[in-house]
Parts: structure tokens; sequence; C-alpha cells
């Protein structure tokens, strides 16, 4: 399976979308991670004998095709949020808003 975002990438955006309470990279990335789990477990099932091979390379060549499509959504996302895309690091003016956000809600 290609993978556009490395697992360490991954992790990096949850974390920093779990701090800022942003959790619309923070979705996409858990969906990212399922999937990946998804199709590892695939493999493992299309190693064991007595298994239906039909049924597991259907399921992983499934996967691996919503897998790139959702790695395509969480790139548009953060292009579209203006992360940086060579580091991976949210943009200060989303920090400070969604910061704002939280002490406004938190001072109600």
């Amino acid at each position: 399976m290609q993978l556009r975002f490395s697992e360490e990438i991954i992790i990096h955006i949850l974390e920093q979308s779990i701090i800022y309470t942003c959790a619309c990279p923070a979705q996409v990335c858990k969906a990212i991670n399922e999937q990946r789990a998804l199709y590892n477990y695939q493999q493992k099932c299309l190693n064991l004998t007595g298994t239906d091979k039909a049924v597991h390379h259907l399921i992983a060549s499934t996967v691996e095709k919503t897998h790139a499509q959702l790695e395509e959504c969480l790139e548009r996302v953060l292009l579209l949020e203006e992360w940086d895309m060579e580091t991976f690091q949210m943009p200060e003016k989303m920090k400070k808003q969604l910061l704002c956000d939280i002490e406004k809600s938190c001072s109600s």
C-alpha cells in the first residue's frame, strides 16, 4: 500500500489537533490509522492457510483505494487550513484562534 503520510507525520498531526482541539484533521488521521490497521490485518490473513484468500484480497484492495482517497483528503484539509506541508505544523494564527475560542467557552 502506498503511503503519502508516514506514521510519524500522522501522529504529529494528531497530537497538534488534540492539543488545540481541532477535530477535523484528527478525525481524518484516525480514519487513516484504522484503515492501515485493517489493511495489515488482511495481509496477515492472506498468509494463513485455510482462509478465504479472495475475501481478504477484496478487503485489502478496497482499503488501498479508500486509504489513498483519505490521504488526499488530509492533504487538501491541511492545505485549506494552511498547515506547513514540510513540518506539518498547524499555522500559528489557527492555534491562537482555537485557544481564544477555548478561553471564551471556559470563562462563560
